[in-house]
């Protein structure tokens, strides 16, 4: 059963919350998060991404940088742009974009229902993506980016979900990207108890976005257990931040495919390829998006293309029956060459965020093929994780994004 706990948060004073708010850290490359904090200096990247407050001939990951990480923010609390809750609470963080809204339960999980599975996973982390996250968490002592997990959605977690909406919110705020974001406390002793009693009685939590922040959260723990031999277990180095939303709220986008070239075929015969797996039909210069599973976009030679599986090539299992698994397995590995597209350089990952026309874009620049796909469906995500089983990698792409620096969880 998952333990979420409230927490003592540390989070920006009132009149700095939408200054300091920021999008997750691996959002951006270098140049583009030193971009973010040229035009807000209060921008939580300066603290995420500490490299920012140097010359590029520094490199991110030097000691140097994690230890300005930790500086800064010390150095903004002292200075007042934080605030410390005295009492643990949970909080509800509210995400309104495009006239669609989401509410999560900010709190914090545990890292034994992590190792356990209580905590369920869709994907595999790498290590050496590990290894910033874990440093920075390990020189600040804290962590500062939420976790998004998923629940089945629960009347008793909306009921008090509601209750407190009625009050009025600690933040209120529209971020540039016109992302309108709300905050308030959950701190009456009755609704503390009654969510952490809610959460205790599901089966389990999944991780939506952010598995290697996880997977770095928990080994610090680890690591500070070994540190601290007559650990209780209680100490915050047991639980990492998370927010968690019910699934009926969550929108996840389409994550399309880009490959660079044509895997040595001309346009025509992979057209006629396609025909043999299922119906083509042409739509030509209007970009076309899937409107139900099984239906792919493709975009080749200037033309969109309106493709959809038969059903001889569906699969009850969850997943090798994901319209991201039937496309690698049945035109990217054997037609395209792509056994792995975790490493392959010749295939592009889009965020459906991004639009189509970003597609065509890259797919004209390199003489390539574009694949709009459907998007999975947050069911699928479950059954994947209920299964024990991983997703292909770029299966999901989530909107809108959790903001960094609202909410930090000091361990």
């Amino acid at each position: 059963m998952p333990v979420i706990k409230p927490f003592c948060a540390v989070r920006p004073a009132k009149e700095y919350a939408g200054r300091i708010a920021a999008l997750p850290y691996d959002v951006y490359d270098r140049k583009e998060a030193k971009v973010e904090v040229s035009k807000e200096p209060l921008s939580f990247l300066e603290i995420d991404r500490a490299e920012t407050q140097f010359d590029d001939s520094v490199d991110i990951y030097a000691d140097v940088v994690y230890e300005r990480a930790r500086d800064t923010y010390l150095s903004m609390k002292r200075d007042g742009y934080f605030i410390t809750d005295e009492r643990p609470c949970y909080y509800l963080y509210e995400l309104t974009m495009n006239g669609r809204t989401q509410t999560g339960i900010v709190g914090c999980a545990s890292i034994d229902d992590y190792i356990n599975g209580t905590v369920k996973k869709h994907e595999n982390t790498r290590a050496d993506k590990e290894v910033d996250r874990i440093r920075h968490v390990d020189t600040m002592s804290a962590q500062t980016g939420p976790i998004f997990l998923a629940y089945h959605a629960d009347m008793t977690v909306a009921g008090v979900v509601a209750k407190v909406k009625e009050t009025d919110p600690l933040y209120d705020f529209t971020a540039p990207d016109q992302i309108r974001h709300r905050v308030w406390m959950i701190s009456d002793d009755a609704d503390v108890k009654t969510v952490a009693d809610a959460f205790s009685s599901m089966d389990s939590v999944y991780i939506a976005d952010g598995h290697h922040r996880c997977a770095s959260a928990v080994k610090v723990g680890l690591k500070r257990r070994e540190e601290n031999p007559g650990y209780t277990g209680e100490e915050e180095f047991n639980f990492f931040l998370s927010v968690l939303f019910p699934d009926d709220e969550l929108l996840i986008m389409d994550y399309n495919r880009v490959v660079k070239d044509l895997g040595g075929h001309g346009s025509d015969e992979i057209l006629k390829m396609l025909e043999g797996f299922g119906s083509l039909t042409e739509k030509g210069k209007e970009p076309w998006h899937p409107v139900r599973k099984g239906e792919i976009g493709v975009y080749i030679a200037h033309t969109w293309y309106a493709f959809s599986f038969d059903p001889q090539y569906f699969s009850d299992d969850p997943v090798l029956g994901l319209d991201v698994s039937l496309l690698q397995e049945h035109i990217l590995r054997p037609y395209f060459g792509i056994e792995d597209p975790r490493s392959d350089k010749r295939i592009e990952f889009v965020g459906g965020i991004r639009g189509l026309a970003e597609l065509e874009k890259r797919a004209d620049e390199t003489g390539g093929i574009a694949f709009a796909m459907y998007p999975t469906r947050i069911s699928e995500l479950f059954a994947v994780a209920d299964a024990g089983k991983l997703m292909p990698p770029k299966s999901t792409w989530f909107e809108p994004k959790l903001r960094s620096g609202l909410f930090i969880h000091e361990i």
